[in-house]
């Protein structure tokens, strides 16, 4: 959720075999980035302006590397008043609420299709095996190595793909200087806007610098293997989309409270409930700064540490961050482990069987033997 964030890439050590990252550090000062936003040109209402946005930014090196690239304009909206500011919260925290309940029926019936097709998936994987021994073979065969590449790849990696993919869509739509209206509207977090519940969502997908994109997205790569090996990629999935709304309604919270308002983007809080998730249950994990691989530490002093960093930040005010929604998305994931597992996932079972009934009255593709759709593993 960090609109100007860095990370500090950590490595899991020892007989996990996982390269992670932990999320809230600082990258050296080199890599330090930020979104890389420019100010338009003043004008007399700029005044009003820089109140909404917060202290102007100076431009980064990354931002003078892009000078081609045309910077967005932000709308001119000012700050709701202290006496209405928290009233706006109501939709965003239904819109919570409400997506957060919709991920985890949808990944418990994505859960249910999958085990019904899993009889058919076996007999079209013999049935390609088969086909794949008596069709020659083509030498330089494109397709077949991008399927050997996947097939190489963990669940967990695979799981991620389409995040990632997603993330480098969004990226390159803001290179395009039409679309940039639309995209600091539904992309970019802010309370102050006029459009409030999508952004929840959207702004975890959305990062306009390239490092800010490249560091998240290679600690949610490093995370993935150990997170969907122990949720499961279903229940995964709505971990990942509850955390990004759960950590922008949290930022939107502090900065309701503090009066701190400006644009946030970035997949950084969802990012952290993945690596406190993955933390919180496996603690004697070893990390290490992959910069610095000589020096370990366990998961859990790590999780501590930024814990305790964003906690600062916050108090403090600090700017570089949105430390409120890396809060946010930590507390999250570290009480999904300890609790949230077991109030959500392991009670679907009622929901399950009502789809299942209503997928069964349907006809004959409703089909016996759905019920055991509840049954699946993906518990930690």
């Amino acid at each position: 959720m960090a609109w100007r964030s860095c990370s500090v890439l950590l490595r899991l050590t020892g007989d996990e075999g996982l390269r992670s990252s932990v999320r809230g550090g600082r990258w050296p000062q080199s890599f330090q980035q930020r979104c890389g936003f420019r100010k338009a040109a003043r004008k007399p209402e700029s005044k009003k302006v820089e109140e909404e946005l917060g202290p102007a930014h100076s431009e980064s090196s990354e931002a003078a590397a892009q000078r081609r690239t045309p910077a967005p304009h932000w709308d001119h909206q000012a700050p709701p008043s202290p006496p209405r500011a928290f009233g706006r919260l109501v939709r965003p925290l239904v819109f919570t609420i409400g997506f957060t309940g919709c991920s985890f029926g949808s990944a418990a019936i994505w859960q249910y299709e999958s085990l019904k097709s899993r009889v058919q998936s076996y007999f079209d994987e013999l049935r390609a095996d088969w086909l794949e021994k008596v069709r020659p073979q083509k030498r330089g065969d494109i397709r077949k190595e991008i399927n050997q590449w996947w097939n190489s790849l963990s669940e967990g990696q695979r799981t991620v793909t389409g995040i990632i993919a997603a993330n480098a869509i969004v990226f390159c739509c803001w290179r395009v200087p039409s679309l940039q209206r639309f995209m600091i509207r539904y992309f970019t977090a802010n309370p102050a806007s006029r459009t409030l519940c999508s952004p929840m969502i959207l702004s975890a997908f959305s990062h306009f610098s390239f490092f800010h994109m490249a560091a998240n997205m290679y600690v949610l790569w490093s995370f993935s293997t150990s997170a969907v090996s122990m949720l499961g990629r279903e229940q995964f999935m709505a971990v990942y989309l509850s955390a990004g709304v759960v950590s922008t309604f949290v930022s939107y919270v502090c900065k309701m409270a503090t009066g701190r308002f400006g644009p946030s983007l970035g997949a950084s809080g969802a990012i952290m409930t993945v690596l406190a998730a993955v933390c919180t249950k496996i603690p004697e994990a070893k990390l290490a700064i992959i910069f610095l691989p000589m020096f370990t530490f366990t998961a859990g002093n790590a999780l501590k540490a930024i814990v305790a960093m964003d906690t600062a930040g916050l108090v403090l005010g600090w700017r570089f961050f949105d430390h409120a929604a890396h809060l946010g998305g930590a507390m999250f994931g570290i009480w999904y482990v300890l609790f949230g597992h077991e109030l959500i996932w392991k009670n679907r079972e009622p929901f399950v069987k009502l789809w299942h009934d209503f997928r069964t009255r349907r006809g004959p593709g409703g089909g016996e033997g759905g019920g055991g759709g509840g049954d699946r593993g993906g518990a930690i």
